[in-house]
Formats: C-alpha cells, structure tokens, sequence
C-alpha cells in the first residue's frame, strides 16, 4: 500500500537576519497588501520566530498597521502614506 501522504523535507530557513534580507523586508514590505508570519516565512525564507520579531519591529517603525490582532495570529497590512 502507498502512504496516505507524502513526508515533507525539513525547511532550512534563516534564524539570523542577514543585511541581504533585512533590506530585501523593509524594501518589499511596502508592496505586500496582507503581511502574516506565514508570508513572512514563504517569501523571505527565515524562520517563525524571527518573522515574528520582524513584524513586531516594522509595526514600532510604523511601516504596517495591525488589521486583526489575535492571540495566535496577527494579520497586518501595509500602513498607507509610511513612505511619504
């Protein structure tokens, strides 16, 4: 018999945020209409916890503004008028 699903390869996202990335998420983080962790992780390759932290920083510099705002997932958009 073939297994019910197949085994997915463990991801070897970024713990540490190089200068590369760190230029690659302020500069692309004004184009991205839904800001989470998972498109954080998907587009950025790093890690959940340092996606986290990076949200936490970009909401303090005013770059993306809190849309839903829960206790497992925070949703953010980007903040209209940051770069003027």
């Amino acid at each position: 018999m073939a297994p019910a699903a197949t085994v997915k390869d463990k991801a070897q996202h970024a713990v540490l945020l190089d200068k590369t990335t760190s230029e690659k998420l302020y500069k692309d983080v004004q184009s991205y209409r839904l800001v989470t962790v998972a498109t954080l992780v998907d587009r950025l390759k790093i890690n959940g916890s340092l996606a986290r932290k990076c949200l936490k920083d970009l909401e303090e510099k005013g770059q993306i503004k809190p849309v839903v705002t829960h206790s497992k997932m925070k949703i953010y958009t980007r903040a209209v008028g940051a770069s003027d």
